[in-house]
C-alpha cells in the first residue's frame, strides 16, 4: 500500500496531497466527515472529485444529478486538457488567495473556482457542438455561483478569480493564462453588435473588483485595472490603468501583478 501511494505521488502531487489534506480534515473535524469522504476520498481522481463536485451543485429539478456527473466525466475522459487546468487553477487560488491554506479548500469551498470548472465543461459542451447543453450549464453557473461566463468564451489556465461574485465574461472574450481577477469584474461588449465584440485579456493580467472591460479590445499581458476601471481602450503591456474612462497611471509595478495580487497605485506625478 505505502509504494502504491508513492507511485500515486509521483504521477499526481496534486490530488495526492488533497487526499492527505481531506484525511487531515476529517480527523480535525469529524462532523465533516461525511463530506469529505464523498466529495474527495471516495474517488480515484481529481478528475473524478470534480465531476461529482459539480453534479451536486448543478442539479436542479429539470436535470439530475447523476446526468450532470456523467457529463462532468465524460468530458475529463475526452479531454486531459481539462484536468491540466483544473490542477493549474488550484495552484493559482493556493498561490494567490491568503484565505487559501489547503489544496483541497478550493475544490470544496470556494465558489470561484468550482465556477471556472464548471465553464471548462460547458466550453468543452460547445466545441463539441452541443451548444445546447453548453447553455444549459451556463444557466446554472449562473444560478448557483452568481458567475456568467458564456460557455464559448476562452480561458486559458491558473486562472484564480477571488470571491466571484457578479462575474460577467462574454462569449467572444479570450482570457489568457495566469490571470486574476476579483469580485464583479465584467468582460462585456458595448453594444448589440454580433460579432467580436469581447475584451482579449492577456496572460498574467490583474483585473481589480469591479472593473468593467468593453469592447472588442486588447489588455496586454502583465498589465494591472484598478479597482472600478471603465476600461474602453487598449491597455499596453506592463502598465497599470485606473479611472472612468481607464487611463495610464504608471507601470505595472512588478513583472508579474497577477501572482502577487498588488493593487496599490503608485500615481504617475503631476507635470
Amino acid at each position: 500500500m505505502a509504494h502504491r501511494k508513492e507511485n500515486l505521488a509521483t504521477l499526481d502531487p496534486v490530488w495526492t496531497r488533497i487526499c492527505e489534506e481531506a484525511e487531515g480534515a476529517v480527523a480535525d473535524e469529524p462532523l465533516l466527515g461525511g463530506l469529505i469522504h464523498s466529495s474527495v476520498l471516495h474517488h480515484h481522481s481529481l478528475e473524478a472529485a470534480l465531476a461529482y463536485r459539480l453534479a451536486l451543485k448543478l442539479a436542479s429539478g429539470e436535470m439530475s444529478e447523476q446526468l450532470v456527473r456523467e457529463i462532468g466525466d465524460a468530458a475529463y475522459a475526452a479531454d486531459p486538457s481539462l484536468g491540466k487546468a483544473a490542477r493549474a487553477d488550484i495552484g493559482a487560488v493556493f498561490d494567490r488567495d491568503p484565505a487559501c491554506h489547503r489544496l483541497f479548500q478550493p475544490l470544496l469551498y470556494f465558489k470561484g473556482f468550482q465556477a471556472v470548472q464548471a465553464y471548462r465543461v460547458g466550453h468543452w459542451l460547445w466545441t463539441e457542438g452541443r451548444r445546447d447543453l453548453a447553455y444549459f450549464f451556463q444557466m446554472r453557473v449562473s444560478e448557483v455561483f452568481g458567475v456568467d461566463i458564456h460557455p464559448a468564451a476562452r480561458i486559458g489556465q491558473g486562472i484564480m478569480i477571488d470571491h466571484a461574485h457578479s462575474i460577467v465574461i462574454g462569449e467572444t472574450a479570450v482570457v489568457g493564462d495566469n490571470v486574476s481577477m476579483l469580485h464583479s469584474v465584467t468582460l462585456g461588449g458595448t453594444g448589440k453588435e454580433d460579432d467580436d465584440r469581447h475584451p482579449k485579456i492577456g496572460c498574467g493580467v490583474l483585473i481589480g473588483a469591479g472593473a468593467k472591460v468593453l469592447g472588442n479590445i486588447h489588455v496586454g499581458h502583465c498589465s494591472r485595472i484598478a479597482a472600478g476601471s471603465v476600461v474602453l481602450e487598449d491597455v499596453p503591456p506592463m502598465k497599470t490603468v485606473a479611472g472612468v474612462p481607464a487611463r495610464i497611471v504608471g507601470e505595472a509595478g512588478c513583472a508579474q501583478p497577477a501572482m502577487s495580487m498588488d493593487q496599490l497605485l503608485q500615481m504617475v506625478p503631476k507635470g
